[in-house]
């Protein structure tokens, strides 16, 4: 299967590091004009380059500051970049914290961070797509969307929601070339993950590989794959769903979680 995507615009927020990196130069890759975003502009005009360069498409690339974490955030990201093909509303935050200590101030943030990044976008984008009938949105939740993690039940609820969002959002659009789909990645191997094992003393391939295997099994025991996922495993199935090959994908919840959630739907 050849991913052909010359002459598409594709934003994906909160790409700077992560998933969100991976994604946008799985997309770069594919041949589309990709708008790279993170808060500060610095690292997002630096993640821009470095995609587009590895690319060979560093006049495809671009970085755009904006914190889509608030509403004027998100009228910054749509003066800079007005009309899209693909939408990845990837940008999140997570933190650790039993249900009983979290403040009404942290389930706001999160809320506006998670969820209403995507839905303010999505809201100008989507009826642009279906002007045009064709258009790709993409909601990167979580499988503690299905799965509520206790240690960061906020968290949960907001991946929970942007599920709800992605097949709303595709149920008012039927027909139209338009498709929304929320993917839920598993446990990953991200660049924050490694970070926190550094903190902890542990580095190179082969201990990290070995942190995270002791993970999933401590933490994640129902995982089929026994192991963390990489990012790029995740922007593989990202990648896909903006494509043209994945016309008849919409209003799903697509797991690449390796198989945690037990589930046979």
């Amino acid at each position: 299967m050849i991913i052909d995507l010359a002459g598409r615009t594709a934003l994906v927020t909160g790409s700077t590091s992560g998933i969100g990196r991976a994604i946008a130069a799985g997309l770069a890759g594919s041949g589309a004009r990709v708008v790279v975003n993170g808060r500060d502009r610095e690292r997002a005009e630096r993640a821009a380059r470095e995609v587009g360069e590895a690319a060979g498409a560093t006049d495809r690339v671009r970085g755009v500051a904006a914190d889509v974490g608030t509403a004027e955030g998100c009228d910054a990201l749509l003066r800079a970049a007005p009309d899209l093909d693909v939408l990845v509303a990837n940008a999140g935050v997570f933190e650790e914290r039993p249900f009983f200590e979290i403040p009404d101030d942290d389930w706001f943030r999160f809320f506006e961070v998670n969820v209403m990044s995507g839905v303010r976008l999505a809201r100008h984008h989507v009826p642009r797509m279906v002007a045009r009938r064709w258009g790709r949105v993409v909601f990167v939740s979580s499988e503690s969307a299905l799965h509520i993690p206790p240690e960061m039940v906020h968290y949960g609820m907001t991946k929970t929601a942007q599920l709800a969002v992605a097949r709303g959002l595709a149920e008012s659009v039927p027909g139209t070339g338009v498709t929304v789909n929320g993917v839920l990645p598993g446990p990953t191997l991200t660049e924050g993950f490694r970070a926190m094992l550094a903190d902890r003393g542990i580095t190179g391939e082969e201990a990290v590989a070995r942190a995270g295997r002791e993970f999933i099994a401590a933490d994640r025991p129902t995982s089929l794959l026994g192991r963390m996922e990489s990012e790029e495993e995740v922007a593989n199935m990202v990648v896909y769903l903006c494509s043209d090959q994945a016309s008849a994908t919409t209003g799903a919840a697509v797991r690449v979680d390796g198989g945690v959630v037990r589930s046979i739907a």
